[in-house]
């Protein structure tokens, strides 16, 4: 099946809603295309249509207000016929084809059905967000240990609470949402260990004046952490998960400020589920195959360098939302208007209505930007987490590579990147295609480069039947 569009945009997060309701609203024809069953991204993530009157999902939203906005103008342009939405659709490619693009998913409503989807238009907005960056650990491979971002897609998309005692780590303000969301749904989150120093948000103090609202937001979870009595413990790790069949405890210790224990801190507390995070990686595998250029962010990824409007340096080709750095929904709603804007600007369309707020606009996404860089300042990856591993610790877990295995390759093999590890060690080459075990590898070899996933041709698994399909349709 083919359809040809004015636009297409890949990803129907905040972003990608904004950019699709302010094209729409320029008169565009539009296809939004997303792997999920409805829109909203992993932010706005909801239960499915038929069981939300029955999970409760109350606290665990912000910015609903201007969900259901862009929504009513979603489905505003799905009855004018303007808005060619396509729902649990993969995007597993885009190319160049001839002045414009095609965008080739695997229709998968139907699953285990596929059904192969090409979408055509002369400019491609890519706005596929992020994942949760993991750092292994001994015992992260145990059942129950989950990523920070997992936990919170059981409470919003089934209200599904992972474990009845649960022990949260890692750094960034996202343990806080997640600890709070948890609590309220009668978890017992016993800790919060946050590796970084609060007091490092002190050399970076003017993104956090001038975003008040970020304050607040910040005083509410500290209000529901303190009412349900959760200790949240600054520079301090998980360093260790216990356990046979599923995780029961974990070893956590006071760390340096590069990340090593501390002697003699060390302490055993038993749970029953754990959730990690350090941050996100920007979700790049549609964009690498098109050549566009990129740029270190301040969290130490590579990200999709942009102009002021979004525009990427291949023509046509814009991107909005983590992928040009990860920086919270306000920020990537505000890309995504900036990014249709300059499609619209770029197509020769009439102007939307509002240009004359275009310059309040862009100051507001240069706020998020600067608040979004001093959040990945005060809240590195500690240098020395590394010194947690043992030998044995499995760092590929598909490919089931040691920590052991990679440090031979760099000292013996001579590797000096992710890539290189991969020829000399198969880690990356599994399932995940390197997206879990590729920025722990980086990290274990060349930490003072950015981390670039590798590029890959094909972005999701697709079935051998969805292949032919598309190329009968050709």
């Amino acid at each position: 099946m083919s359809r040809t569009s004015d636009l297409v945009i890949v990803g129907a997060g905040p972003a990608g809603m904004a950019a699709a309701a302010t094209a729409l609203a320029g008169g565009l024809r539009v296809a939004l295309v997303d792997s999920g069953t409805a829109i909203g991204g992993q932010y706005w993530r909801h239960p499915p249509q038929h069981a939300r009157s029955a999970i409760p999902t109350d606290g665990l939203h912000h910015g609903l207000r201007g969900y259901r906005a862009l929504s009513r103008e979603l489905s505003a342009g799905r009855e004018a016929g303007r808005l060619d939405l396509r729902l649990a659709h993969h995007a597993w490619s885009a190319v160049r084809e001839g002045d414009g693009f095609a965008v080739h998913a695997v229709d998968r409503r139907a699953a285990p059905r596929e059904t192969a989807v090409s979408l055509h238009a002369p400019r491609l907005l890519v706005a596929t967000g992020a994942y949760d960056r993991q750092l292994p650990f001994p015992g992260w491979d145990l059942p129950g240990v989950l990523t920070i971002g997992g936990l919170q897609a059981l409470l919003k998309g089934s209200g599904v609470t992972a474990g009845s005692r649960v022990a949260l780590g890692g750094t960034g303000p996202f343990l806080l949402p997640v600890a709070a969301g948890l609590a309220a749904r009668g978890v017992e989150v016993v800790t919060v260990c946050e590796a970084a120093n609060p007091l490092a948000w002190l050399r970076h103090p003017l993104p956090l004046l001038r975003n008040p609202g970020k304050w607040a937001e910040g005083a509410g979870y500290a209000f529901e952490l303190a009412r349900h009595r959760i200790r949240v413990r600054t520079r301090t790790a998980i360093t260790c998960a216990e356990g046979h069949d599923r995780v029961t405890a974990v070893r956590i210790a006071a760390v340096a400020s590069d990340g090593s224990p501390r002697p003699g801190t060390e302490r055993r507390i038993e749970v029953d589920a754990v959730g990690v995070g350090w941050g996100f990686a920007p979700q790049l595998d549609l964009l690498l195959p098109l050549g566009c250029d990129l740029t270190r962010s301040a969290d130490g990824n590579a990200v999709v360098a942009v102009d002021g409007g979004q525009r990427t340096s291949v023509p046509g080709l814009y991107a909005a939302g983590e992928a040009c750095g990860v920086g919270g929904a306000a920020l990537a709603v505000g890309e995504g208007h900036l990014a249709a804007r300059s499609a619209l600007t770029d197509s020769g369309s009439a102007p939307v209505p509002g240009d004359r707020r275009l310059a309040g606009l862009r100051a507001t996404v240069a706020g998020q930007r600067a608040f979004a860089r001093a959040m990945a300042l005060a809240h590195p990856i500690p240098a020395a987490w590394s010194s947690w591993l043992t030998d044995e610790t499995v760092v590929c877990r598909c490919e089931e590579v040691t920590a052991g295995t990679v440090r031979t390759a760099c000292a013996e093999g001579g590797a000096h990147d992710h890539r290189q590890v991969k020829q000399l060690t198969r880690a990356g080459m599994g399932w995940c295609q390197g997206r879990m075990c590729g920025p722990a590898v980086h990290c274990l070899t060349s930490r003072n480069q950015a981390y670039t996933p590798a590029e890959r041709l094909v972005a999701t698994p697709v079935t051998l039947g969805a292949l032919a399909d598309l190329d009968k349709q050709q």
